[in-house]
């Protein structure tokens, strides 16, 4: 995607109301660098190891890229919680439970801003709190963690070629979002490079885009 083409969906994007995270799982340094300089400054990462790598990488081009916010959305497994609180990412994107809360808070020395997230679909592909755990992980956390703070939620589209039924699950999430606004949450992000329209008219405010970008 040239700048012309970026900056144009840029616009779309904002204009509704929505930040854009680029999702650079699936791409090197250099694309990164060439999205930053189009003034994208959120990015996002699935795997640890693969978001120190391009933190590292940047840092020794240019102390320029520290002022990217990196965002982590994947599984966090428990032997990599230290090394993912090292990085000090911008927002966690993928709390799931109580317990995975519980065990980033006890190694935590700084605040960190997370999203719960849900499985509003209930499939077993994905991770997630269901709909129906969702707002009372959401509280346990603010109760229990004093630099965790819940800050909104996530989600991923159903898994299905009937706009409906994406729709649905995006639907689903922005009511669990719009039940929780009143207890501090004010991010909604769903929306990926298949239905970031769709998760727009649903509500969202933070789409996660990768593919579509490069």
């Amino acid at each position: 995607m040239n700048k012309v083409q970026f900056e144009a969906l840029l616009e779309q994007v904002e204009s509704s109301g929505a930040k854009l995270v680029a999702v650079s799982k699936s791409v090197d340094i250099n694309d990164v660098k060439g999205l930053a300089s189009f003034g994208q400054l959120d990015f996002g990462e699935n795997r640890v190891q693969e978001l120190e790598r391009k933190i590292e990488g940047l840092a020794g081009i240019s102390a320029d890229y520290s002022r990217l916010r990196w965002h982590f959305i994947g599984r966090l497994q428990s032997n990599k919680i230290n090394a993912l609180l090292a990085l000090r990412p911008a927002l966690w994107q993928s709390c799931e439970s109580v317990d995975a809360a519980l065990s980033v808070e006890k190694r935590l020395s700084y605040e960190l801003p997370c999203l719960v997230q849900i499985n509003s679909a209930n499939e077993s592909s994905k991770q997630g709190a269901s709909l129906n755990e969702a707002v009372d992980i959401y509280h346990e956390i603010c109760e229990r963690c004093k630099l965790l703070k819940p800050v909104g939620v996530m989600s991923i589209g159903a898994n299905n070629s009937d706009e409906r039924v994406i729709a649905k699950s995006f639907e689903d999430t922005y009511k669990v979002f719009e039940s929780l606004q009143k207890h501090g949450a004010k991010i909604c992000s769903m929306g990926m490079s298949d239905d970031w329209r769709i998760a727009l008219k649903c509500g969202s405010n933070m789409l996660r885009l990768g593919r579509m970008l490069w």
